[in-house]
């Protein structure tokens, strides 16, 4: 391939962005300068690409034959309920997914929120428990607390966008049951120094590692390290089924209250016979079991994860190199490189204002360009502000100290601040070299742009 075989320097040469006394300054640590030939689209200028270039959902371009035989064996065994028969397929997918990740258990689920209220059943979250989570992430991770009847406490995220390790001490109390550890837009959080917080503590973890499936934190797949995982298999997930979601663990005792709650309390045939009959007794619970054409879908992408983080790790990898010389440029931080699955290239314009620019200038390039996407700054919105439940007498905020903590803009200035000024171009698998080439000559051209104004 074309990156494979050119080196950088020649590379940058062919992009025919600026002169070669200005690439030579450049390599040689020097700043390059703007030709004033080189107009930006945005302002009358020729654009790099004629049409928007943009990622689609991953996991349906990697559709094929493997998957529709997969649904007609499902549709011709007319058994679509996964307790139905022993052929299950959404078992053959647990067992699969388990070992691919190196855990123990894996359990199918309707998605990943209601992965997410299984998990905090199955780590007993109730009244009075506080849970820490990220200022940033989905609302599925606020709600599960709450809807458990628990207390969400927020930690500012850092310029990886997960959760700042070093702001989780502070807000522990007595009553911190769990910290939720969420792996967004692909970047591993940084696990160790958590996990040794919550050793200290005698904390539980919980990894939502539903935007970074495939994602590695030290040689180990996320979602394994912390005490149990959950992930999503929505269309915009690495791999998808439409929904679907799964809870992941190495605990025994977890993973049958997750196994009883997500099935009406029951234990059935074979995790009856698996754990012989169980040590977990039934309680309330709910139906969030997988059907057979979500477990048969799943089944064949999951065959395909490996092949789609690596295209988006060497797409990424790609950009970011072709980048790395800008002057002063400055991307998202993220704790292993090698284990990010390369879902963005994000770049700290220093300010909204500035971010906002960059991006309405990609754009006119024919480069699809966002800011930070797929989570929203909770505390800020309107009804998390408000405290709203499900019913005035909801558990969760009627303790003393529930009415004491305010949520709003100003328990997350960090976050808010991080999230307002970075912005870039989310990665495709299947971007061909010219896209990736369009891509680095569009970020390089505004970006000098910007900084010669």
């Amino acid at each position: 391939m074309f990156f494979q075989n050119t080196n950088r320097r020649d590379f940058l040469m062919t992009l025919g962005i600026l002169g070669g006394a200005a690439v030579s300054s450049r390599l040689a640590g020097g700043e390059a300068t703007q030709p004033s030939s080189e107009r930006l689209a945005i302002e009358g200028g020729e654009p790099v690409r004629k049409s928007l270039l943009s990622a689609r959902p991953y996991g349906p371009q990697f559709y094929d034959d493997r998957e529709k035989q997969e649904l007609i064996e499902v549709l011709e065994s007319r058994q679509p309920f996964r307790w139905w028969h022993e052929k299950s397929k959404v078992l053959q997918f647990e067992k699969a997914y388990a070992a691919h990740l190196g855990v123990k258990y894996a359990l199918g689920v309707t998605s990943g929120t209601t992965a997410l209220v299984t998990a905090m059943a199955a780590l007993e979250v109730g009244p009075g428990d506080e849970v820490i989570l990220p200022a940033w992430t989905w609302y599925a991770d606020y709600d599960a607390i709450v809807l458990a009847g628990g207390l969400p406490v927020f930690a500012e995220v850092d310029e990886s966008f997960n959760i700042d390790p070093t702001d989780i001490e502070s807000k522990i109390t007595p009553q911190t049951k769990a910290i939720i550890v969420c792996h967004l837009q692909g970047t591993p959080a940084d696990l160790e120094p958590i996990m040794d917080i919550a050793k200290k503590y005698g904390l539980r973890v919980l990894e939502d590692f539903a935007q970074c499936v495939g994602g590695k934190y030290k040689g180990r797949y996320v979602g394994t390290l912390g005490d149990i995982g959950i992930n999503s298999f929505q269309l915009s997930k690495t791999i998808t089924s439409g929904e679907g979601g799964a809870v992941v663990t190495n605990d025994v005792v977890l993973f049958e209250r997750s196994l009883r709650f997500h099935d009406v309390g029951s234990l059935r045939s074979p995790y009856q016979e698996m754990l012989k009959g169980g040590i977990v007794a039934p309680y309330a619970s709910c139906n969030f079991r997988m059907s057979e054409f979500t477990g048969a879908v799943l089944k064949a992408q999951l065959e395909k994860l490996e092949t789609i983080c690596s295209r988006l790790r060497q797409n990424a990898r790609f950009v970011r190199e072709n980048i790395a010389d800008l002057p002063g440029i400055k991307l998202r931080k993220s704790p292993d490189i090698e284990g990010d699955i390369g879902y963005a290239v994000y770049i700290d314009l220093g300010n909204r204002q500035n971010r906002d620019r960059f991006l309405r200038a990609l754009r006119a390039e024919g480069i699809a360009a966002v800011g930070p996407v797929g989570s929203v700054i909770l505390p800020t919105d309107r009804r998390i502000e408000a405290k709203a439940t499900v019913h005035r007498e909801w558990p969760s905020f009627r303790t003393k100290r529930a009415g004491e903590l305010r949520y709003g803009a100003e328990c997350c200035p960090k976050t808010i601040d991080i999230i307002n000024r970075f912005g870039g171009v989310i990665i495709d698998p299947n971007f061909t070299e010219d896209d990736l080439k369009d891509i680095v000559k569009a970020i390089r051209k505004v970006y000098l742009a910007m900084r010669q104004a």
